[in-house]
């Protein structure tokens, strides 16, 4: 839970609603028209990563762990700030129960890495013809834990584990997931603040590209479209998928690249970052008139995008959320379950720095729903071999139940609102 500043805060963004929504229509035209100005927004800060890593080592050392080992990825991210690819040379950072964490890095790497760490740590280096895994089995001896049990962040690549167990025999190893998990599930106000931005300048962009899809372009020409709208009003990291006709009935999409005609249906799913977190937002229009089929089968995919609303409701189980949709749907004709004609993916996922974070809005799932948690919503409908319709919007839980980041559009008629 969080405590009752951040629940201030986050009820106080909530009913401010998105940077954006106060700006004047015109700067959505489209290509030409002026890129808006918005005042900056804060990045996560020293003393916020500071309190992670004070809470992450209090966990630690309620279970009786010696330290958290975590390779380059978003949670390398979350607690130190270092923001590295994955590689064949290890990049990883061991946080302690008690004191600075240390980094693992190549030699040559060691001036990035160095300014980024953005929390009291230690840089140790290995040349290329030397063993990561070495620097971190001598800094745990060094600091006793050798013996102990080390948590591993559950991304963390096994060749890693590997190489440092091999130099510990009696170190055991269990998997750091919960403890990381129950973390990074509860965003902050500062979170949440980047998440709507991100999520403000999608919608400014899909609004702008919307306007130049001409008819005999495919997919990969609204993508270029879109990407760099994103980019122009101000989006990091973005990228773009859109699926034409039949194509837009399998959820990630086709290889063939259908072009747009009068009738067809455009399916798009994009995301982008502001200061590495994340939006993704899916959006469908039909290119012309709409059909009545059209018209039936987004209707009811609306529906149960207010499903999802009414059923998340703080302490209900997430995968209660799903099993309310799937009931909705089954009621119209669709799957049964996963089943085609239908939904044949979870409802919706979590989502922060990584696009798909835990948990899931899908059934079985007994995570409790609380503030700070944050959620695609998306049950789409897709009926193989003629199209598929899918809005998806984020949201966010607060003590009051959920808010989207951004408004679902009411109609194919002003698919963007």
């Amino acid at each position: 839970m969080i405590g009752a500043l951040a629940r201030r805060e986050l009820l106080r963004g909530a009913a401010a609603g998105g940077a954006l929504a106060a700006l004047p229509a015109a700067v959505f035209a489209g290509q030409g028209a002026a890129t808006p100005s918005l005042p900056p927004v804060a990045p996560i800060s020293r003393a916020e990563r500071e309190a992670r890593l004070a809470r992450m080592q209090a966990e630690l050392r309620r279970s009786n762990l010696s330290a958290l080992l975590v390779e380059a990825g978003s949670s390398l991210v979350y607690f130190t700030g270092v923001d590295w690819w994955r590689s064949e040379r290890t990049t990883a950072a061991v946080i302690p129960a008690e004191g600075p964490v240390l980094i693992v890095t190549p030699f040559f790497e060691e001036p990035s890495i160095r300014e980024m760490l953005d929390v009291p740590g230690e840089v140790r280096v290995w040349q290329e013809d030397e063993s990561p895994f070495a620097l971190i089995a001598g800094w745990l001896k060094e600091k006793k834990l050798d013996a102990g049990t080390l948590a591993v962040e559950e991304t963390t690549r096994f060749f890693i584990v590997d190489g440092v167990r091999r130099l510990l025999p009696e170190l055991k190893t269990i998997s750091g997931a919960s403890a990381v998990n129950a973390l990074r599930m509860i965003k902050s106000p500062t979170e949440i603040a980047l998440m709507q931005r991100a999520n403000d300048i999608m919608i400014a962009a899909y609004r702008a590209t919307h306007r130049q899809v001409q008819a005999g372009m495919n997919g990969n020409d609204i993508n270029a479209i879109m990407e760099a709208e994103l980019t122009r009003f101000g989006g990091q990291r973005a990228s773009s998928s859109a699926q034409v006709g039949p194509g837009s009935a399998l959820p990630h999409g086709s290889k063939e690249r259908l072009k747009v005609a009068e009738g067809t249906v455009v399916l798009m799913d994009c995301t982008c970052t502001m200061h590495g977190y994340v939006s993704d937002i899916s959006r469908t229009f039909v290119f012309g008139e709409p059909t009545a089929e059209q018209r039936r089968v987004f209707g009811h995919m609306r529906q149960g995008m207010n499903v999802v609303m009414e059923a998340a409701k703080v302490g209900a189980a997430a995968g209660s959320v799903d099993d309310a949709v799937r009931s909705y749907y089954e009621k119209l004709g669709y799957g049964p379950r996963y089943a085609l004609p239908g939904l044949s993916h979870r409802t919706g996922h979590g989502i922060g720095l990584d696009v798909h974070e835990p948990v899931n809005l899908v059934h079985g799932e007994t995570t409790k729903l609380a503030p700070g948690m944050c959620f695609s919503n998306e049950p789409g409908l897709y009926l193989p071999g003629k199209f598929g319709i899918r809005i998806e919007d984020c949201f966010y839980m607060t003590e009051q139940g959920p808010r989207f980041f951004t408004q679902p559009p009411s109609s194919l008629d002003k698919p963007f609102g």
